[in-house]
């Protein structure tokens, strides 16, 4: 928000195969899209998937989590954006399912995402997720009146990822709030007093 869009446009083209990008909307929902989409009426959702030849899949995210799917056999690939709201209400499992591929086959990477050490959320996350416990730790700032919490991303999509039978997982050792040479964090340009911040890309083609 606030950026010139003539050099968003100018960075995007930099990127390989930059004309078969498709910039998803992206709301924090659990929807999937398959791509092509042929005259679409919305881009408004945080996962794509594809089987065409380089079509790209890409999310942007600047604190939540980029996962990119692919199948062993090569002829399925997806990529989603997963903030805490998209995991509870099943991004990841509405991805796979609309991949169409045997999950044991699908290959997964854990991009960066904030890191459980600076990830501090509230009630409402811990108990949305109250499967995971193994996921939170108590915040130095948690008081009697105010439950707070650290939240591990990468452990709630890992679990995931298992339940649907995927186990083939890389990535996930990343923290876009402290390794700030490397990545934009939306919470650490907050916490900075900044208004905005950048967004990496995620992608993924079949070439």
């Amino acid at each position: 928000m606030g950026d010139n869009i003539e050099t968003v446009e100018l960075n995007r083209q930099k990127l390989p195969n930059h004309e078969n990008f498709v910039w998803l909307q992206q709301v924090h929902s659990n929807l999937c899209i398959e791509l092509p989409i042929q005259s679409p009426t919305s881009l408004a959702a945080d996962a794509c998937c594809t089987r065409q030849v380089m079509q790209v899949c890409a999310v942007m995210t600047a604190d939540c989590l980029p996962i990119l799917l692919c199948n062993k056999q090569g002829t399925r690939v997806a990529a989603i954006h997963a903030g805490w709201r998209g995991l509870a209400d099943g991004i990841i499992e509405n991805t796979v399912q609309q991949m169409q591929v045997n999950a044991t086959d699908v290959m997964a990477w854990l991009g960066p995402a904030i890191s459980q050490a600076n990830f501090e959320v509230g009630v409402e996350v811990y108990q949305a997720f109250s499967a995971y416990p193994e996921a939170f730790k108590s915040s130095p700032n948690s008081t009697l009146c105010q439950g707070k919490y650290l939240a591990d991303l990468y452990t709630i999509a890992r679990k995931k990822l298992q339940t649907l039978g995927i186990s083939n997982i890389s990535g996930g050792d990343f923290c876009t709030y402290a390794q700030e040479s490397q990545f934009f964090s939306h919470r650490r340009a907050t916490h900075q007093g900044l208004r905005t911040t950048g967004r990496m890309v995620s992608a993924i083609y079949l070439a």
